[in-house]
């Protein structure tokens, strides 16, 4: 699997990294053994970042991961959780909660110390408490050597220069937003983050299904005509007998200024196919054909968070 570095920490990412979300049955039922079966098959695959959160699963991610690891030495993997959302509606950034969320982690995860921490979904949250109270917490804990390197995720792209222009951080995660369909992530905070030294991680190369051939969830938030379009780039690489995930994911992928792409399953079959697919060349003819499908909603997305934070 080919890595490229975090940004000024050092360390050297798989371009995919192995998402945890689905051991938390966020979409649908997991049985154990996929559960570990998943792991240990992304480790052999080279996806040797692991990204988790309390909230998958309510902390049955988390626990998973930990079985699932025991025995495997702690040098041959990396790991990032999260903190700070815990439910659908539960969000708690005060510093006494991340030394908690922290501690809860490590012994979840069966491990002393995590590679890197992110404050989860700070867009639905008041914006100063994040600079002011989380990330000075998350420093404590990097000092205390329970973390090493810290940073935050969301979707809004207007979080993103909120919060570097007050303060610094080691790396941020943006998802849905470095796709076939939606590259604003690239175009409009890559270049900045560049310039500061800052890591880019990218998640939803699939854009929650979007991107595939699978039936769309009734939960998907884009509007109508970007799944039109969708459903039209999946027929254009049906035609050349190519999955649009495939494509994808390639694209995702082999953006050099982005660190790693997070993509989540708990099908082992799934990460062995998706090793595959990085394995071979993008189509670049048909690239520029589905990108032309995408070019009228192209950069159309939903609004996430609180209104301020949009």
């Amino acid at each position: 699997m080919q890595t490229r570095v975090l940004g000024r920490t050092g360390l050297r990412l798989p371009v995919l990294s192995f998402g945890a979300s689905s051991l938390g049955a966020e979409f649908r039922r997991v049985t154990l053994d996929e559960a570990l079966t998943s792991v240990r098959t992304a480790l052999d695959c080279g996806l040797n970042l692991i990204d988790t959160s309390p909230f998958y699963g309510r902390g049955m991610s988390e626990v998973l991961l930990g079985i699932a690891l025991q025995g495997v030495p702690r040098d041959s993997y990396l790991l990032c959780t999260k903190l700070g959302r815990y439910d659908l509606a539960h969000f708690d950034f005060s510093a006494r909660r991340v030394a908690e969320s922290i501690d809860v982690s490590l012994h979840r995860l069966g491990t002393d110390h995590l590679d890197i921490v992110l404050c989860h979904d700070i867009e639905f949250v008041p914006l100063p408490q994040i600079v002011e109270e989380t990330l000075p917490a998350l420093r404590r804990a990097r000092d205390a050597g329970k973390v090493r390197w810290i940073g935050f995720s969301g979707y809004p792209m207007k979080i993103f220069r909120t919060i570097l222009d007050q303060t610094d951080v080691d790396c941020v995660l943006s998802y849905n937003q470095c796709t076939l369909q939606n590259t604003r992530f690239l175009e409009e905070m890559v270049p900045y983050l560049e310039a500061r030294g800052i890591g880019a991680m990218n998640a939803g190369p699939f854009s929650a299904r979007l991107l595939t051939n699978a039936p769309l969830p009734v939960w998907l938030k884009e509007p109508e005509p970007v799944k039109a379009a969708a459903r039209r780039a999946a027929a254009a690489c049906a035609a050349r007998g190519i999955d649009l995930a495939q494509l994808a994911l390639q694209f995702s992928c082999a953006q050099p200024g982005i660190a790693t792409t997070v993509a989540g399953s708990a099908n082992p079959a799934n990460i062995r196919r998706w090793a595959e697919w990085l394995a071979q060349p993008i189509d670049a003819e048909l690239l520029r054909e589905v990108q032309a499908i995408f070019a009228p909603v192209k950069n159309i997305g939903h609004r996430e968070g609180l209104p301020e934070n949009n």
